[in-house]
């Protein structure tokens, strides 16, 4: 490459064709693609001795339509709860970039499916807070098998170093990615989503 404007070139195109590729229905199709018994899209069929739980494909269908929108929101409430913080309904959009009434949709998607419950925010009565049902973790369980197997073939026949190089250089440019864009983390200092107060 003759200098830094080829290389971010090939960054900005490497970017394109991965957010295509990830919101796309492969990895659904990936997940719904093996020997199940089911209907085609990861659900079992009624009766079926030892079917597995909804995976991805199904559960996105429930959620979040094709473009998996929905899987986005388990995703942001397992990372809050991993930082020990709460995700609410404001969050939500935060992580997502969407507007509240967008969030606000995916979220009562979510809980009608079954995957989502709203309670209350310990820290805040005026706020619901947002966990994961036993369902929404199989569900995300799944999801995350999926994507990562889906890495794993990306990845095959890379040397043990070049993975860990990867790792660690992505990890670092995703972190200077959101500095630049100005992107917050959704869960507040005192475990609280940003933004404002919630109905």
């Amino acid at each position: 490459m003759s200098g830094d404007k080829d290389v971010v070139a090939a960054i900005e195109r490497a970017m394109v064709t991965m957010r295509r590729s990830w919101s796309r229905r492969t990895l659904q199709r990936r997940a719904a693609g093996g020997p199940a018994q089911g209907d085609g899209e990861g659900t079992p069929r009624a009766g079926a001795a030892g079917a597995a739980p909804p995976g991805p494909g199904a559960a996105a269908a429930a959620i979040g339509g094709p473009d998996a929108a929905g899987f986005q929101v388990l995703d942001a409430i397992e990372a809050a709860a991993e930082r020990g913080g709460v995700m609410t309904v404001n969050g939500v959009a935060e992580a997502l970039g969407v507007d509240q009434p967008r969030a606000s949709r995916l979220v009562a998607g979510a809980v009608d499916a079954g995957l989502v419950r709203r309670g209350a925010d310990p820290g805040d009565g005026r706020r619901s807070a947002l966990t994961l049902t036993a369902r929404g973790r199989r569900v995300l369980a799944e999801g995350h098998r999926t994507r990562r197997a889906a890495v794993e073939d990306a990845l095959a026949g890379w040397p043990a170093e070049d993975r860990e190089t990867f790792a660690r250089l992505l990890g670092a440019y995703v972190a200077g990615w959101e500095r630049a864009t100005g992107r917050q983390d959704p869960v507040g200092p005192a475990g609280r989503g940003t933004g404002p107060r919630e109905p």
